[in-house]
């Protein structure tokens, strides 16, 4: 089954029905499918066929969903990429891509000059004239493809087939078995992030579910008033974003009122701060939940099952149509309850477009894929994710888990959040080094911070150094760049 499939004839029902809302606007379904005719038609002049790949470069509009759709129905496959991340990372990644044709919302000549490339505004409704340039194909299950930079800043492209992202609709519907057709959906995260196209856009339209879309999150207002002008009850956001809505929620310069409404608010796509917890309940009266996943799995493999029986820690259990075992480092399985995360099943790639050797780094002859992340799986099946392994600090020969010294450094009153690195030290190794934002009107000290980590971690977990920073730089999804922090450190 393809993802047209299921979509549009949940668009055909009931097609007077509010499907999505921009800019102070309501789309019905009807209005999507003439949207998605009218991108289909659009294509078809333009020569677009089986096999071949469009790269868009739009902020979220009514267009991205029409846009796939339309692709998906032509046999082609849909490829969102992100404008900001730089001339030569995108010309690599389009090398790899090999597209028919780029959409981005305003002229970019360095790229033009190699590729096909049209012009559209957010609001377009009718598809302009254009021609494309046929490539050789790709097969014709992949729906989509997604660039990735991963750990080593290099280009990847990531290919998701339709049973892909279908699977994962499904596996994350039956988790959250309470999202419902009657749901409102906030679409904020950026497109070209898998969290944000597969659970904010694409799982709603195939529940038929509305959607609240803004462009991006900043500057905030847009999302405020798509809050104020629709009852959106579910949020699927980074933590970044709990954090700024909480924070002004606090600071009253937000009524709780605006968030009324919200009945789900799951966080991925980087670790959520351990005081968002209460601080949720005491502002919303409700709590925040977590899952966890990755562009190779289209992208949920946990998630807790609601915000009343969670485990706080955690991201919930592994998503049913999964296997998953637990290896040592070197690759080896084990009996223990702790190491690195491998994962099977029907959610994830089948391998790195154009990258067989990156593919055989990832995945054994099995099929097992290799997470990259340690995590502890505790009797209930609930795992917590205690560090990518290329972030895992050693220190003399142990183990320090990042995220561990950062739990217990938010616990400190004047500390509002920590990023723990590691760096290099002539003895043991690696040491750790806190960068830490303090709380508005808050003050401490160095010192201070460092014998308060000395009360509560073993002596080879307390950062040896601690630096003081107003924000911590932010990746286009709002991610915490860890390796920016770890670069600065090393320096």
């Amino acid at each position: 089954m393809r993802l047209e499939d299921v979509i549009i004839p949940t668009l055909e029902t009931d097609i007077e029905t509010q499907c999505c809302w921009y800019d102070g606007t309501w789309y019905t379904r009807r209005d999507l499918l003439k949207l998605i005719e009218s991108c289909e038609n659009g294509l078809k002049r333009a020569g677009f066929t089986n096999g071949q790949r469009l790269v868009v470069m739009l902020r979220n509009s009514p267009l991205i969903p029409a846009l796939s759709v339309a692709v998906w129905k032509l046999g082609g496959v849909f490829c969102p990429l992100n404008e900001k991340a730089g001339i030569p990372s995108l010309k690599g990644t389009l090398k790899l891509i090999r597209p028919f044709a780029v959409i981005a919302e305003h002229e970019i000549p360095e790229l033009s000059e190699e590729w096909p490339c049209l012009t559209m505004n957010l609001n377009d409704t009718e598809f302009p004239d254009f021609k494309g340039r046929i490539q050789p194909d790709e097969p014709e299950d992949y729906a989509i493809i997604f660039a990735t930079s991963g750990t080593t800043g290099n280009p990847k492209a990531v290919p998701l087939t339709h049973e892909n992202i279908i699977d994962n609709c499904k596996i994350v519907n039956e988790r959250i078995n309470s999202l419902s057709s009657d749901d409102t959906f906030l679409v904020v995260l950026p497109n070209f992030h898998s969290f944000g196209y597969t659970v904010t856009i694409v799982l709603p339209l195939t529940i038929g579910a509305k959607t609240a879309i803004v462009p991006s999150f900043l500057p905030p207002a847009a999302t405020i008033r798509a809050l104020n002008e629709t009852k959106i009850n579910v949020m699927f956001v980074v933590p970044a974003i709990v954090s700024f809505l909480l924070m002004n929620v606090e600071k009253g310069k937000l009524s709780p009122e605006v968030l009324r409404d919200i009945r789900i608010i799951c966080t991925g796509g980087d670790r959520l701060n351990p005081n968002i917890h209460s601080l949720a309940m005491k502002l919303l009266g409700r709590d925040v939940m977590e899952g966890y996943g990755l562009t190779e799995t289209s992208p949920v493999i946990c998630v807790n099952h609601d915000c009343v029986d969670q485990k706080h820690g955690t991201v919930g259990q592994v998503l049913s149509g999964y296997e998953y075992r637990i290896r040592t480092r070197e690759g080896q399985d084990t009996d223990a309850n702790e190491g690195v995360l491998w994962v099977r099943g029907p959610s994830v790639t089948p391998g790195y477009l154009h990258a067989p050797e990156i593919t055989a780094e990832r995945f054994d002859a099995d099929g097992w894929f290799n997470t990259g992340d340690y995590v502890r799986i505790d009797d209930e099946g609930y795992v917590s994710i205690l560090d990518r392994v290329t972030d895992i600090i050693i220190v003399g020969g142990f183990n320090v888990y990042p995220q561990e010294v950062e739990k217990i450094l938010s616990e400190h009153p004047a500390v509002h959040s920590a990023v723990v690195v590691g760096m290099p030290h002539d003895i043991n190794g690696e040491i750790p080094k806190a960068y830490v934002q303090l709380n508005d009107g808050a003050e401490t000290t160095e010192r201070e911070i460092i014998k308060y980590a000395k009360e509560k971690l073993a002596h080879f977990k307390v950062p040896r150094s601690v630096e003081f920073v107003e924000e911590f730089p932010l990746s286009g999804t709002g991610k915490i760049l860890r390796r920016v922090l770890r670069e600065r450190a090393r320096q």
